[in-house]
């Protein structure tokens, strides 16, 4: 365990061997089968989770009781829900798992304490809500701008293997779309009739 979370780390930040073990010491692994919650909604969010394996994804409840969702994450990606853990206050999203899951959580002391004794921690957490935040934007940029056809051919450009291991009634809650407009999408992008 752990292996894919280090791998990661180094490549935006190298660590030392010594602050590799500091930080495995306040590392949790965490085993999730498809379909169990990691976070429910109204629950404060006790953990930053890293997927090592699997699938998750984060999403709201609409007010019609339909699922929207906002984010996945696969191997090599974090997921959370960012305002409640920064915060203590109550989670507006859902996470649950997509496929049976392996995760490396960080509490929110051990993230306040890594903060402290790891200064590389912190570089790489930054590195880490940066890029979140850039990927935030991109995709609120296109959804405001961009005709359907071109949001499904960049989310299968930027994410291949979501459209390859997402159920497609999830990429369409994703996409904001039903699935059988996801799927006339679909058929016009490829060239289907």
């Amino acid at each position: 365990m752990y292996e894919l979370f280090f791998q990661q780390f180094n490549e935006k930040v190298p660590l030392t061997a010594e602050e590799q073990e500091t930080i495995k010491t306040f590392l949790t692994p965490k085993k999730l089968r498809k379909k169990q919650y990691l976070l429910q909604e109204g629950d404060i969010c006790k953990y930053i989770a890293f997927v090592e394996k699997g699938a998750l994804k984060s999403y709201v409840i609409d007010e019609a009781g339909t699922e929207r969702i906002t984010q996945f994450a696969l191997e090599g990606w974090t997921i959370s829900d960012l305002y409640s853990f920064l915060t203590g206050e109550p989670a507006t999203y859902l996470i649950d798992a997509i496929e049976d899951a392996e995760l490396v959580l960080i509490s929110k002391a051990a993230h306040e304490e890594l903060l402290q004794q790891v200064p590389k921690y912190e570089t790489y957490i930054r590195l880490q809500i940066t890029g979140a935040y850039i990927a935030l934007q991109r995709r609120l940029t296109s959804i405001i701008s961009l005709p359907i056809e071109e949001r499904y051919k960049n989310l299968t450009t930027l994410y291949p293997t979501i459209v390859q291991r997402v159920p497609q009634h999830m990429i369409a809650s994703y996409m904001g779309l039903t699935p059988e407009t996801l799927s006339r999408v679909r058929g016009r992008v490829t060239g289907r009739k």
